[in-house]
């Protein structure tokens, strides 16, 4: 691990922002800390780079324990939310800075913030001042800067959250080229779902100062571990019911629950790609009114309400909606054709729901 955090805590005062965290980065990787204001992710950032003392809990960079160290110490390099550049310095000059403080001689720091202007694409613009520059072009001299004593590990506070959604774009492509040309071990943060998992090797998902669930992007999507992630990632269907002879019983929905006690409540998630509607009222079994079409650019978003009154959410592409003729208020049929048995908010999954188990799974049309 080139990065070990072991039951780490923060507290202010007498609340605590990051409660009992543990995690390991791999050396290379680009790690995504993803959750909402006020989950701690940024917090761990900070402990990590030294910023802030933990409470308790100990950080290990290159198997050393560096909890004592100060921020010089620890060779990280920092890139904060808002860029942070010197408005006086020029773009040379800010990306030299902290050389200078290093004792770097000045052949040597000269060379290093060309050979870092070419890998950002700033080439001719080291006479630049901050306000000469777009949003994109300073956050790649805050990235410059950062990168310049080649520090051991690279951390990024919401890199990406001071420009418009059009570079945003750009610069998410640009920092994956960038990773994968220099492999440094890399963590951001991030509140936003989409930019963790387009560019992330691996997420971190924080609540309320807990770690709630760490995978690829794909595991945390496809199965999340806990009711929060569900929520949070993506656009899930959740729905609840009580167990009656290892059926879930969600009004007229059943889904298998082997295993399960009767009486217990349960919640069951399924994206809105796994629900399947059809205008024909006999290709599926269970029946729903269509109340609302949203059109999504790429794709479309089907509102259904069921004779119970759930409010179910599906998705199809473009072409597939096209081979239908749905008309709002029309009666349709439906099927959810994959589903997961979700665990409750601050609670573990249940025993066995993992990908192949039958708490996770298919059911037929």
């Amino acid at each position: 691990m080139k990065i070990e955090v072991r039951g780490l805590t923060k507290k202010f005062g007498s609340g605590t922002a990051v409660g009992d965290v543990s995690f390991g980065v791999h050396e290379g990787e680009l790690l995504g800390l993803l959750g909402p204001s006020g989950s701690g992710k940024t917090t761990v950032l900070r402990l990590i780079a030294g910023l802030e003392i933990p409470t308790t809990g100990e950080i290990f960079i290159d198997g050393k324990r560096v909890n004592e160290l100060t921020v010089q110490e620890r060779n990280i390099g920092f890139v904060f939310q808002h860029y942070a550049l010197f408005k006086h310095l020029t773009v040379f000059d800010n990306i030299v800075f902290g050389l200078k403080v290093k004792k770097w001689s000045r052949p040597d720091s000269a060379q290093r913030v060309e050979e870092l202007l070419a890998l950002m694409s700033l080439e001719g613009l080291g006479g630049r001042y901050p306000h000469q520059l777009s949003g994109g072009q300073r956050q790649r001299v805050a990235i410059a800067r950062a990168l310049a004593s080649r520090p051991s590990v690279l951390l990024m506070d919401e890199p990406f959250g001071a420009v418009d959604a059009k570079v945003r774009q750009e610069l998410r492509e640009w920092l994956i080229r960038l990773h994968t040309d220099l492999n440094v071990t890399s963590l951001f943060v991030t509140h936003d779902q989409e930019e963790a998992m387009e560019v992330s090797g691996r997420i971190i998902v924080f609540s309320k100062g807990r770690l709630e669930q760490a995978g690829t992007p794909a595991d945390v999507y496809e199965e999340p571990a806990t009711e929060f992630v569900a929520r949070f990632i993506g656009s899930m269907n959740i729905v609840e019911g009580i167990v009656i002879r290892e059926q879930v019983q969600v009004g007229t929905l059943e889904f298998p629950a082997p295993g399960i006690a009767d009486g217990k409540k349960l919640q069951v998630g399924f994206r809105p790609y796994y629900l399947k509607v059809a205008e024909d009222p006999t290709r599926y079994r269970q029946r729903a009114k269509l109340r609302h079409i949203y059109f999504l650019g790429v794709a479309y978003r089907l509102e259904i309400e069921t004779s119970d009154g759930l409010l179910l959410r599906s998705r199809m592409n473009k072409e597939e909606f096209r081979g239908y003729r749905f008309i709002v208020g029309q009666s349709v049929s439906f099927a959810i054709t994959h589903f997961r048995i979700l665990p409750q908010e601050g609670m573990a999954p249940p025993q066995g729901t993992t990908a192949s188990s039958p708490l996770t799974g298919p059911l037929t049309p």
